[in-house]
């Protein structure tokens, strides 16, 4: 992060600075990071006290302080501090996370570099790698870390731009209208990337095109001479009129990036041509799943719109990893493959992993599934369409663990499966262990909050990397 002082920091948030020693002080005070975890505190940073569920963050300021931040915000009523200390300056604000924010914002506008902004309902973490990966081939880039991609985490990321930026890749996610439209705000985009638009966060949407309209707030503050890519293979895309370029990527005749001679390598990757009105590109990708030729078609836009060329951007594209736990592939002990997604899930991710383990070869094929979250009406019918699916796509057993997994069980035993049900990770795994035999390929999914990491690290301790 560049150095910003005090006054400078106080006007980007429209904040009460106070120092105790006086002016002599306004204008220095520099920082030269941010912190809102004293666990993680550099001496010389500015301390954000972010109130949460458990913690409010105003209660660790002056430990903050004493280890070396050089100031912070505070929302909290003055006498709360217990006192001002003449060393340090301080920053009144109403909200400490809208400031947070407000400074991230204030702070990406000094740089003039391209900004990438990425949403959609499946499928940005991947896309955000992807993106990056190919960028990486020629520039150096600044991507959101692990999943950080709501306010916090996108103001982080952006307070992390120094000089050595080329390029910025932001992640960014939401659960309720308007989130978007911050991080748009604070991100300000050169280039928009929707990928798809799903059942994710229904509860909150109550429709599909309720969840349209909130992702279309990224494009409030795209640069009026940006460019906006989408999924033109998404029917709700492709209803979108927008007052920029628009580069549509996919399948369909009405796409400008186009997908061809798709191959599908199960495990071992897809491969694909993709090509555009400047070149076409052989992609080979090492990571299994056929939504990631959209994915690859994605990259391709944004490498030619930055101007990579033939080289770097196929280059950039293989060198892509998948991260944290979407569908990395494990290989265990005598010939067990574990397919580990377990970060998140939707239908459409389901559905899409399902597909993978389908085309996996291996003796036995077996799916642990577990709840779905923040479906609202959707939640029965989708859980147990997806066990309906494990069924005609002819998974040998399916395990489902959870409340709503029920349905995910029932489903598949009502279309000719093999399934059992458990309440807890706990009462699954001795059979998990035992049905996870020699030859077998296991996917595990469901989402984040059912802590199906769990089940991942349990058959890696069990049965050891293969040799």
């Amino acid at each position: 992060m560049r150095d910003m002082n005090a006054a400078e920091i106080a006007a980007a948030v429209n904040g009460e600075l106070r120092i105790a020693s006086g002016e002599a002080l306004y204008n220095k005070n520099l920082i030269n990071s941010i912190c809102i975890d004293t666990r993680e505190l550099a001496p010389g940073c500015l301390f954000i006290p972010i109130i949460g569920e458990k913690y409010d963050g105003h209660d660790f300021i002056n430990q903050a302080l004493d280890a070396g931040a050089v100031g912070c915000f505070y929302s909290c009523p003055p006498e709360k501090l217990n006192y001002f200390r003449e060393d340090k300056f301080y920053i009144r604000v109403p909200d400490t996370k809208i400031a947070l924010g407000q400074l991230a914002g204030a702070y990406r506008q000094k740089f003039k570099i391209p900004f990438v902004q990425i949403t959609g309902s499946v499928g940005k973490t991947t896309t955000k790698e992807l993106i990056a990966s190919v960028l990486s081939a020629k520039l150096n880039i600044l991507k959101t870390q692990k999943n950080y991609n709501n306010e916090i985490g996108a103001a982080l990321t952006l307070l992390n731009l120094d000089s050595q930026y080329q390029a910025a890749v932001i992640e960014t996610g939401m659960n309720h209208a308007g989130e978007i439209l911050k991080l748009a705000e604070m991100t300000r985009p050169d280039i928009a990337v929707i990928t798809n638009i799903g059942d994710a966060h229904m509860e909150f949407f109550g429709s599909r095109e309720g969840i349209l309209k909130a992702k279309s707030e990224i494009f409030e503050y795209l640069n009026p001479n940006g460019l906006a890519i989408l999924n033109g293979d998404d029917k709700l895309l492709n209803t979108l009129n927008l007052p920029f370029r628009v580069t549509r990527c996919g399948y369909s005749a009405n796409c400008q990036v186009k997908i061809k001679d798709f191959t599908d390598y199960g495990i071992r990757g897809i491969s694909c041509v993709i090509q555009t009105e400047r070149d076409e590109y052989e992609i080979r990708l090492k990571s299994p799943g056929a939504y990631l030729a959209w994915t690859a078609a994605i990259g391709v836009a944004v490498g030619e719109e930055l101007n990579l060329n033939h080289d770097e951007i196929v280059k950039g594209a293989a060198n892509y990893k998948p991260t944290g736990s979407r569908m990395r592939v494990w290989y265990l002990d005598d010939g067990r493959i574990l397919l580990d997604d377990c970060y998140n899930a939707s239908p459409q991710s389901v559905t899409a992993a399902l597909e993978v383990l389908s085309k996996t070869e291996c003796d036995k094929r077996i799916a642990v599934l577990g709840d779905m979250g923040e479906l609202g009406g959707l939640a029965e019918s989708a859980h147990y369409n997806i066990g309906a699916l494990t069924a005609m796509l002819g998974i040998d057993d399916v395990v489902a663990i959870g409340k709503r997994a029920a349905g995910i069980a029932q489903g598949a035993v009502d279309s000719g499966g093999d399934a059992s049900h458990f309440h807890a990770i706990q009462d699954a795994l001795p059979d998990l262990i035992r049905r996870f035999e020699p030859g077998s390929a296991m996917l595990v999914k469901a989402s984040h909050a059912m802590e199906f990491y769990m089940i991942v690290d349990s058959m890696k301790d069990a049965f050891g990397p293969a040799i």
